[in-house]
């Protein structure tokens, strides 16, 4: 047979075999972002999946950040604020989920509410013993209204380009192995140049128990 014909019937196949498992691709990978009933308390996913905006936001020292900063990594986008109880009780489980996830690609990032500057929430880590988490601040609520945040604590589930692919109303249970799964599975990162997403282990929980938990 003529090359070029054997060439073109087989570029004809490679096409078709493509179509034929691509839907059972996309299938499968979506379905890592949809947790077994129970796991996340209050989990809403977003439909369809959107891109967030880079909207601005400052570190303890002032500096400007937004999400662009953690382009390629998972982030767990976590708005919070010193005068919300049911976000100072999560904030310790937020804390050690930070460590449970190190290696997954994926970061926990919380954003203050506040409006008495990094002061007040380093005092209120300090007080508390968070440790891991970083002190970002939204000081006009510009990234709360950006990406329609209505009640404290809202937490964004991101993937590495920077989209929504769902968010939890309220508190949840973030210290849960079966959290720590979800999460890796689903925002974890790719190796760089490489589409197979890497395979994590879940980390043991930990048995600390904070006092306000």
């Amino acid at each position: 047979m003529n090359p070029f014909f054997m060439r073109q019937i087989l570029a004809g196949l490679t096409v078709s075999l493509i179509l034929v498992i691509s839907p059972s691709l996309a299938s499968a990978e979506a379905g890592k972002c949809v947790p077994r009933s129970g796991v996340i308390k209050n989990f809403k996913p977003t439909k369809p999946p959107k891109s967030l905006a880079n909207t601005p936001f400052l570190d303890a020292a002032g500096a400007t950040r937004s999400l662009a900063d953690y382009r390629g990594r998972g982030v767990v986008l976590n708005f919070w604020a010193t005068w919300c109880p049911p976000c100072v009780r999560e904030m310790p489980a937020l804390d050690r989920l930070q460590v449970m996830l190190k290696g997954t690609g994926v970061e926990v990032v919380t954003l203050s509410e506040d409006r008495n500057g990094a002061a007040l929430i380093e005092k209120f880590f300090a007080l508390n013993g968070i440790k891991n988490l970083p002190k970002l601040i939204d000081p006009k609520g510009a990234a709360l209204k950006s990406y329609g945040v209505t009640v404290l604590p809202t937490t964004i589930f991101i993937n590495g380009n920077g989209v929504e692919i769902g968010r939890v109303l309220g508190i949840s249970e973030w210290d849960s192995p079966e959290m720590v799964a979800f999460l890796s599975g689903c925002l974890g990162t790719f190796d760089a140049g490489d589409p197979v997403r890497k395979t994590f282990r879940t980390p043991e929980r930990r048995r600390s128990v904070s006092s306000l938990g």
